[in-house]
């Protein structure tokens, strides 16, 4: 009896261990869904803010390059 006991609760145990389970990946998305709606303002600014300084910077970039 001890035995079938121990053997049932070691396959428990290895199963629940094998790996991330749906529900772990559905919270996590779920998480970062609700990150990316609460801050989405100041995500916004910082993309924006980034694609400014490149698109500044390209013209001061595209007149030192000299072609011989």
């Amino acid at each position: 009896m001890k035995n079938k006991l121990r053997k049932t609760y070691q396959y428990w145990i290895t199963k629940q261990l094998d790996g991330i389970g749906v529900i772990e990946v559905i919270l996590i998305l779920v998480i970062i869904i609700g990150l990316v709606l609460i801050f989405r303002n100041q995500i916004t600014a910082i993309i924006q803010s980034a694609f400014e300084s490149i698109n500044g910077n390209a013209g001061e970039i595209n007149t030192e390059i000299k072609l011989e």
